[in-house]
């Protein structure tokens, strides 16, 4: 219980709920809908149901009520009003509002609870873009920003990686289509960031292609062993924090020089690190795709 983080900044609660700080002042003053602690020195932390308050009032008004309206509730008619408003509208919103207090306080029970109340209306995959990839994208925000602790990502991070593997593996039992194209998905050395590349493994094999998935931090080098035993190879990998910018050039030149002298080989690449590459001067048989869901569109 001691590494359960229970008192939160002000800048805590702006960069979990999305409302600026000087509006949660002000709807402390105006409407008391938070009563915050205050240190010797006046500084203000919040506990933790007054961040599920906040998160709960925030999907309120992002959904048209007036902040006064919600002012007006009683404590415990606010969640009500949100199980309604949840009822009979998206429920992406509400669950990574629900994840994000799984991970701050590391409640398993939480995070499966609104796993599986998601799957009663949704697939997997579209629990995977609608609310896993969205709340990937903040935490890595909130991360930045010392709002969450190495911990909480992980927490989060190995979670939903258990459910793209049990996906994965309720399709591996499946024979892939009689087709000659092998994907063999990889990450570059001392890239650890795997949950994309899992995720486009889930994506290939549900459409029934034969797919090897290597995983993080696989030298170029030892990928040529490859080359002799299929005849038809895309390579597929996933630039998160590596390489740095000034060596993805290098690398994927020698990737090509390497790796790519038959015609039938190619390479795919997406990840943050590469949205604001260059892209015009790519070996022919090299693509970058801005987007999973882009990927897996066209394969």
């Amino acid at each position: 219980m001691n590494n359960i983080k229970v008192d939160f900044s002000i800048k805590d609660l702006e960069n979990l709920s999305g409302i600026k700080a000087h509006t949660i002042r002000i709807w402390e003053k105006r409407y008391n809908l938070l009563s915050p602690n205050r240190s010797d020195t006046n500084i203000r932390s919040y506990s933790l149901t007054s961040l599920q308050k906040l998160l709960n009032i925030a999907f309120l008004n992002n959904n048209g009520f007036k902040i006064s309206k919600i002012a007006a509730l009683k404590e415990d008619e606010i969640p009500i009003k949100v199980r309604e408003i949840v009822s009979r509208s998206k429920v992406e919103d509400h669950a990574i509002n629900a994840l994000k207090i799984a991970m701050v306080n590391f409640d398993q029970v939480l995070f499966y609870n609104t796993y599986n109340t998601l799957l009663e209306n949704k697939s997997f995959n579209e629990i995977f873009y609608s609310v896993f990839l969205p709340l990937l994208n903040e935490i890595g925000l909130l991360w930045q920003t010392n709002t969450i602790t190495p911990a909480h990502e992980h927490f989060l991070s190995i979670h939903i990686k258990q459910k793209i593997l049990l996906n994965i593996e309720r399709l591996q039992i499946l024979e892939p289509k009689p087709v000659s194209r092998t994907y063999i998905l990889f990450l570059p050395e001392n890239e650890i960031h795997d949950i994309g590349l899992l995720y486009i493994n889930y994506e290939l094999r549900s459409k029934g292609y034969h797919t090897i998935f290597l995983g993080e931090s696989v030298p170029m080098e030892s990928l040529t062993d490859l080359l002799s035993f299929f005849q038809e190879i895309t390579f597929i990998s996933y630039f998160t924090i590596y390489p740095e910018e000034t060596s993805i050039s290098n690398y994927i030149n020698d990737f090509n020089k390497l790796l790519l002298q038959k015609e039938s080989t190619n390479l795919f690449l997406l990840g943050k690190k590469l949205l604001n590459y260059n892209a015009t001067n790519l070996p022919k048989q090299v693509k970058i795709y801005t987007s999973i869901k882009r990927l897996a569109q066209e394969v």
